[in-house]
């Protein structure tokens, strides 16, 4: 796998916080930010955060296409960033949104309401 573009412009203080993956990637999470439904999970390195930070747009590492995108810009569905977060490990980064249209790439509003599971009881 090839791992991100390196160097970033992220400042440095939260690039030394950060715990990634071996491929250089954290989880983030979308939320919407008023609502509080979770929206989809996607990937970063520290450029993605850096431009997420700095453009008020998220943005993300594509695993599968090995570039950076920005949510929306082909689709219309835009991820407006209203606030990021670390969770206590600093292994997660909480993105919250204003997400507008669908957030899955199936043309949902969120990746997660393919149906729960069941849970014992």
């Amino acid at each position: 796998m090839t791992t991100p573009r390196q160097p970033s412009q992220l400042d440095p203080q939260v690039a030394a916080r950060l715990k990634r993956g071996a491929d250089g990637l954290v989880p983030a999470v979308a939320q919407q930010y008023d609502t509080g439904e979770v929206l989809m999970l996607g990937w970063m390195d520290d450029e993605a955060l850096h431009r997420t930070l700095t453009t008020g747009r998220a943005t993300y590492w594509s695993r599968s296409r090995q570039e950076y995108w920005v949510k929306g810009d082909t689709s219309g569905h835009v991820q407006h960033v209203k606030s990021v977060a670390l969770d206590c490990d600093a292994d997660t980064v909480l993105v919250k949104v204003d997400q507008v249209g669908a957030a899955c790439h199936t043309g949902d509003r969120t990746c997660f309401d393919a149906g729960s599971l069941p849970l014992a009881q």
